[in-house]
């Protein structure tokens, strides 16, 4: 448990602090201006979107006998834009290659809830608690971006990341149950965000 926390937490070197999933794009335009903005875009994204597609995803890459590399086909399909086929890219690979380094594995790279749950499958947690901590992992760091771009004082960004553990439960608790036809997204303005990004002349994160 004390490995996965590590792993997932924003001192492993993933360079998630860089990338904001087109939030910065949301927030510029003014569709996230406060707190309560942030945790319905947050929500949708975890319910709806990429969380949803990444907590499938992990979870099947924990499961015995797993199909790595189809996965990873899969998860790379599924990129909504080049920034979050980026996003996923390179942070799996800076992931992946920490791993190796840790643990004497030659993983190769792999878009990045892949990549976890590749190298969690060896840990013997349950399924739902690796999806868990994942998903509030993702959820802390758009948060933390959310502070310093709103911005937002640290106490409500924690209220707001507090306000997910909801969704990111009910979300851990049914993935685990579910198969590839499963997969797909319907967070389109998250995703439009994320394409939108792309254009965009003056920006402080990566996506």
């Amino acid at each position: 448990m004390v490995t996965l926390v590590q792993w997932l937490s924003p001192a492993f070197p993933t360079g998630s602090f860089a990338w904001s999933h087109g939030l910065e794009w949301a927030i510029a335009q003014g569709h996230v201006r406060d707190a309560g903005g942030l945790a319905d875009w947050l929500a949708d994204v975890i319910a709806f979107g990429s969380g949803r597609s990444d907590a499938i995803l992990l979870a099947l890459s924990l499961a015995p006998g797993a199909d790595h590399a189809h996965l990873a086909a899969l998860a790379r399909a599924l990129a909504a834009s080049r920034e979050r086929a980026a996003e996923t890219e390179e942070q799996g690979r800076a992931f992946t290659d920490t791993v190796n380094a840790l643990a004497g594995t030659g993983h190769p790279p792999a878009p990045l809830p892949v990549a976890v749950g590749r190298a969690a499958a060896g840990l013997g947690l349950p399924a739902d608690r690796v999806v868990a901590l994942y998903l509030q992992s993702f959820a802390s760091a758009l948060v933390q971006g959310a502070v310093r771009f709103i911005p937002l004082g640290q106490t409500e960004g924690q209220r707001v990341l507090a306000g997910l553990s909801a969704p990111i439960l009910r979300l851990a608790a049914a993935a685990p149950g579910w198969g590839p036809d499963d997969l797909g997204s319907a967070a389109f303005g998250s995703d439009m965000a994320a394409m939108a990004h792309e254009a965009m002349d003056v920006r402080i994160f990566r996506s």
